[in-house]
């Protein structure tokens, strides 16, 4: 049933060209007379074998530059001339729903707020969802056409709603960057058009995504299949396949033009270990989605994440000079998971380091010592260990007055 109704849709699209109705198109691709349709592979279609990973730092991928890391420590695990600058094609977008998640998080913008369509964002080329100059989605309905089916008209729509125009999003995209540390990336658009000076790397788009992912929000968006708007006259399917076909998908961005080639960012969590993989440069969509996979199949294969054992039975209290109090006991956060290699989990091992004492006062938080998370003998991370309570410092009115009423209740 679904191979019939692609196939009607196929059929349909080759013969009208390009359908306001659907949103199937081609991403970032200059539109060509006959629109190319994006539809949903059947049970038993092929889908591309992963690529095998022999090892870290190896040549293994035909593609230009990849990197996978791990998405909480950061940890890099395999990359491939991944500070190589490349265009980015959609993958941009995975900047601009960063900020656009920061904004939803932060309150500058609501989920139900209505966005006008203005000419600018109409002119869109490229994958898009048609929207007409005047026309009101909300927020959450064009952040469903952008994460789902990399829409630019809709990418452009939530930029000026955002932050007044395309120019001054782009500026913010910039500064942002340039915050997390992306040495190699310069943007000059929200969608990922071709444009002379608009590049990044592997390792940044990874920074990013790292970023993005670790929104709740952004994954009720990256993981849906299909969807629709306007009332079913606009179809949705999303351009990551992975979310379909590879167990533990959470997101996140393709891309694809001439001058990028076939770009993703492919992000998945299994047994409470998340990776991250970019891929840049792929010959055609297949070869990056085969890439996506060898490298998180890599990951997981010779990864675990570790939650190491609480160290509260093993923490004695530290001696507080001149304190009201002899003593402080020091508190510490949950360490959460640490990333080790698999069959080392039970190598893991926890040092303590505490001060011999401290100088009263003592506040609430101040640092006692730290906790450094080791594997046969590397440090893998640390934790701060910290005073549970404040201790104020033992003045001569104090000590008097402790010395009277010891002297009180002695006599009584």
């Amino acid at each position: 049933m679904v191979k019939k109704i692609a196939a009607s849709l196929l059929a349909f699209a080759l013969a009208v060209g390009p359908v306001s109705g659907l949103a199937f198109g081609k991403e970032d691709l200059t539109p060509q007379p006959t629109q190319e349709v994006y539809l949903s592979l059947g049970d038993d279609e092929q889908w591309p074998d992963a690529i095998p990973i022999s090892g870290v730092l190896s040549e293994d991928l035909p593609v230009r530059s990849a990197i996978l890391i791990d998405q909480h420590s950061g940890r890099v695990l395999f990359e491939q001339n991944a500070d190589e600058q490349v265009a980015p094609a959609s993958i941009t977008k995975v900047m601009t729903l960063l900020l656009i998640m920061e904004a939803v998080t932060s309150g500058a913008v609501v989920l139900d707020d209505m966005v006008t369509t203005s000419e600018d964002a109409a002119s869109m080329g490229g994958s898009q969802i048609w929207l007409r100059v005047g026309e009101e989605m909300t927020v959450d309905q064009l952040l469903r056409a952008v994460t789902i089916a990399s829409a630019n008209d809709a990418s452009f729509a939530l930029a000026e709603h955002i932050a007044g125009s395309e120019m001054a999003f782009v500026d913010r995209m910039n500064t942002r960057a340039a915050e997390l540390g992306m040495t190699g990336t310069h943007f000059r658009n929200v969608t990922g058009l071709d444009e002379e000076g608009h590049m990044t790397t592997a390792r940044d788009v990874a920074i990013a995504s790292r970023q993005l992912i670790a929104f709740d929000l952004i994954k009720e968006y990256s993981t849906i299949w299909m969807d629709e708007l306007r009332g079913g006259e606009t179809q949705l399917v999303n351009t990551n396949r992975l979310v379909r076909f590879y167990q533990g998908a959470t997101g996140l961005k393709t891309g694809t033009t001439g001058q990028a080639g076939s770009c993703l960012s492919a992000t998945a969590t299994r047994d409470n270990l998340s990776l991250v993989a970019v891929v840049m440069g792929a010959p055609n969509s297949d070869s990056r989605f085969a890439a996506a996979r060898g490298l998180l199949d890599f990951g997981f294969a010779n990864f675990t994440s570790v939650t190491p054992p609480s160290i509260a039975a093993e923490l004695t209290p530290v001696p507080v000079l001149h304190g009201v109090s002899e003593s402080v006991t020091p508190v510490f956060d949950p360490p959460g998971s640490y990333l080790v290699e698999r069959g080392q989990q039970d190598l893991l091992e926890q040092v303590i380091t505490l001060a011999e004492n401290v100088e009263a006062p003592v506040y609430p938080g101040q640092t006692l010592g730290r906790v450094d998370v080791m594997v046969e003998g590397a440090l893998i991370g640390s934790y701060p260990l910290t005073a549970g309570d404040g201790i104020d410092r033992m003045t001569f009115g104090r000590a008097f007055g402790i010395l009277l009423r010891s002297a009180l209740t002695m006599n009584r």
